[in-house]
């Protein structure tokens, strides 16, 4: 019985800190791999494994279009210049005038 509480707390934790260590990504060979198998068990007897493997060969190249991707918009945004900072002492606008 208390193995059942020692479980249900390691659990409990275990789902607290896996969004903090988890990020998304397009792709990856277990998700195009899950979709051609259901997909090659559609088409007919014995497709399975065939969609399968073509599922995860589609999956691996879409993640890796869309790091290359990610890295190309990194490289882009650390080449382009920044702004000058405006002078700390010129005002930004100019003063009001009074009547």
């Amino acid at each position: 019985m208390n193995h059942h509480r020692s479980a249900f707390a390691l659990l409990g934790c275990m789902f607290l800190f896996l969004p903090a260590v988890s990020h998304a990504e397009p792709g990856g060979c277990i998700k195009g791999g899950m979709a051609g198998g259901v997909a090659g068990h559609f088409v007919g007897s014995g497709h399975a494994g065939s969609g399968a493997a073509a599922g995860c060969a589609a999956g691996m190249v879409r993640r890796h279009n869309a790091r290359k991707a990610e890295a190309a918009r990194k490289n882009q945004q650390e080449t382009q210049p920044q702004p000058a900072a405006p002078d700390a002492g010129a005002p930004d606008a100019p003063a009001p005038e009074s009547r």
